[in-house]
């Protein structure tokens, strides 16, 4: 049976109000913008990769007013645009992660044995996605494949391998897992 066709007759959606949507920036522009570095691995692309996002998000908002009462339903929506730019950048093969220095001033913890970023660069851009949205964003595999549009066994499968490529880093360079 075909789905039943949208009503004319339905209230107009109103835009979203510009306090709505600081509230909604303040709570979501953080993780995003983090989870975004860790995927491309410049701040600078991150943060037009964020606007892009939150443009995006704007231009959906007439169907996806319904998501409003739901913070956390907005929150995996917006990752999920993420995740679909970040995808399109890796498509196009624009730029290599983690490609420009740290930044003047900064020095690693000298209590941190283990070089996170350098883990990072051994994992595939997927495996980063994945192991920054389980263990940052601290989201289960059903939120993770909302997010990723990816099925809850592919998360399972391939946040395992991902986990165990970490490992393997992690153990070559002496610390433990």
């Amino acid at each position: 049976m075909a789905a039943p066709l949208p009503d004319d007759r339905a209230a107009p959606v109103e835009p979203l109000a510009e306090q709505a949507f600081q509230i909604l920036y303040d709570a979501n522009a953080g993780p995003v913008l983090g989870y975004l570095i860790a995927g491309c691995g410049r701040r600078d692309v991150a943060e037009d990769l964020l606007q892009e996002s939150f443009c995006r998000l704007l231009l959906r908002w007439p169907s996806l007013a319904a998501l409003a009462t739901d913070p956390q339903a907005l929150r995996r929506y917006l990752f999920r645009i993420a995740t679909n730019l970040l995808r399109d950048r890796w498509r196009a093969g624009a730029g290599e992660p983690f490609a420009e220095p740290p930044e003047e001033g900064t020095a690693p913890a000298l209590h941190v044995a283990v070089d996170i970023q350098a883990m990072l660069r051994q994992l595939r851009p997927r495996e980063r996605q994945l192991l920054w949205l389980a263990y940052v964003e601290e989201m289960d595999h059903a939120e993770i494949a909302a997010s990723t549009g990816l099925s809850r066994l592919s998360v399972r499968t391939l946040l395992f391998r991902a986990r165990a490529r970490a490992r393997h880093y992690l153990s070559r360079e002496g610390a433990t897992p």
